[in-house]
C-alpha cells in the first residue's frame, strides 16, 4: 500500500521547522541546546498531523529522552498508522560550531515497516545499484572496491570513497590510501555521507565503515528510493547491547541486512539543511521569512527532489 502523497509537504515542513529551530543556535557552541530546540520543534509539528505515529527510531529509550524516544506515540491519533525515524539535528557538533553539514532528518514508512535498530554501532556499505553479490560487507575491501571499479568502468584510482575520520577506521583508510582510491574524509553525520552516493553530481562512489545503526536505517530509507545498494549489520559487543537486541527479536546477531528487509514497502524521507553543504543550503532568515533546502524522497511515487522553500518563521 502507498502513503499518501499529501503526507510529503506535511513531513517537509517537520523537517524543515526543526531545522529553523536549530538554525537560532547555530555557531553558539551549545550542541545540546542546539539538538533540543530541533526535538521540541519536530515533535510539536508531528503532533499536528492526520496520523497514528509511532517513533521507532529516536532520541533514545524513554529513561535517556523525555521527547521523541523511541516507542513515543506521536499525531492527532487520526488516520494512518505509521512509523518514524527521526534524528531532529544530525551534526550537533556542525551546529554548535557553525561547521557545513547540520541537517534535519525523518523518515515515515507503515506500521511494521521500518525497522527497529538498536541503539548500536553499524557496519555498513552503501553503493549505486549494482548486481547482487557484488559489493558485500564480507568481502575484503579491495575487492569490493576493485568490483565497483569494473561495473562502473572506471580505474581504480578513480573510484572516491566516503568514510568518517574515526580511529577505528585507520586500517581501513590505510588500505584505501594504498589501493590509490580518492577520500572523502567526513567528522560527522553518516546519514549524510551515505546519501552522497544517491547522485553521481556528489563524486561519491561508495560509502563504507561504522556508524550508528539508527542512522543506517535512515540512510537506507532515502536510498531505497533511489534504487541504491546498501547493506548494514549491527555491531553488537557487550552483553547490554546483547540482551537489548534479544529483547527487540533479533536472533541473528550476526545477520547482514539488506535494504529491503530495513525498509519495507512505501517510505517518505525528508532531510533539511541547517547549515550549508555540498548536498543542500542551510536555513537562510530574512526579515520574518526563512528559506530551507529539503532532499525529499517518496518511493511509491518515485519523487525524488531538492525543495527549496520560503516561509514565514511565524504563521
Amino acid at each position: 500500500m502507498a502513503i499518501d502523497k499529501r503526507f510529503i509537504n506535511q513531513i517537509i515542513k517537520v523537517s524543515s521547522k526543526a531545522a529553523l529551530a536549530s538554525s537560532f543556535l547555530v555557531g553558539k557552541k551549545d550542541k545540546i541546546a542546539a539538538d533540543q530546540a530541533a526535538v521540541d520543534a519536530m515533535r510539536s509539528e508531528l503532533n499536528k498531523i492526520d496520523m497514528n505515529g509511532k517513533v521507532v527510531i529516536g532520541e533514545g529509550s524513554l529513561d535517556k529522552a523525555p521527547m521523541l524516544y523511541t516507542g513515543e506515540l506521536l499525531g492527532n491519533k487520526n488516520g494512518d498508522s505509521f512509523d518514524i525515524a527521526v534524528d531532529p539535528l544530525e551534526g550537533t557538533n556542525f551546529a554548535a560550531n557553525n561547521l557545513p553539514g547540520a541537517i534535519s532528518v525523518i523518515a515515515i514508512a507503515e506500521k511494521g515497516n521500518l525497522f527497529n535498530a538498536p541503539e548500536t554501532y553499524m557496519d555498513k556499505i552503501a553503493t549505486c545499484n549494482v548486481e547482487k553479490g557484488l559489493i558485500d560487507l564480507d568481502n575484503p575491501l579491495k575487492k569490493n572496491i576493485s568490483n565497483l571499479a569494473d561495473f562502473m568502468k572506471k580505474d581504480i584510482s578513480s573510484i572516491t570513497a566516503c568514510i568518517l575520520d574515526r580511529p577505528r577506521h585507520k586500517k581501513i583508510i590505510d588500505e584505501l590510501k594504498e589501493l590509490k582510491v580518492k577520500l572523502k574524509l567526513i567528522t560527522d553525520g553518516d546519514v549524510l555521507g551515505a546519501l552522497y552516493v544517491s547522485n553521481p553530481k556528489y563524486n561519491v562512489d561508495i560509502f563504507l565503515g561504522i556508524g550508528g545503526g539508527p542512522e543506517g536505517v535512515l540512510a537506507a530509507a532515502a536510498l531505497d528510493s533511489y534504487n541504491c545498494h546498501f547493506q548494514g549489520r549491527f555491531i553488537f559487543d557487550n552483553d547490554k547491547d546483547i540482551n537489548d537486541a534479544k529483547q527487540m527479536g533479533i536472533k541473528d546477531l550476526n545477520k547482514k541486512y539488506e535494504i529491503n528487509e530495513i525498509v519495507k514497502g512505501d517510505s517518505i524521507f525528508c532531510a533539511t539543511g541547517i547549515t550549508t553543504s555540498d548536498f543542500l543550503s542551510g536555513v537562510e532568515i530574512i526579515d520574518n521569512n526563512y528559506t530551507s533546502e529539503t532532499l525529499v524522497t517518496h518511493k511509491n511515487s518515485n519523487f525524488k527532489e531538492i525543495i527549496k522553500k520560503t516561509d514565514p518563521i511565524i504563521e
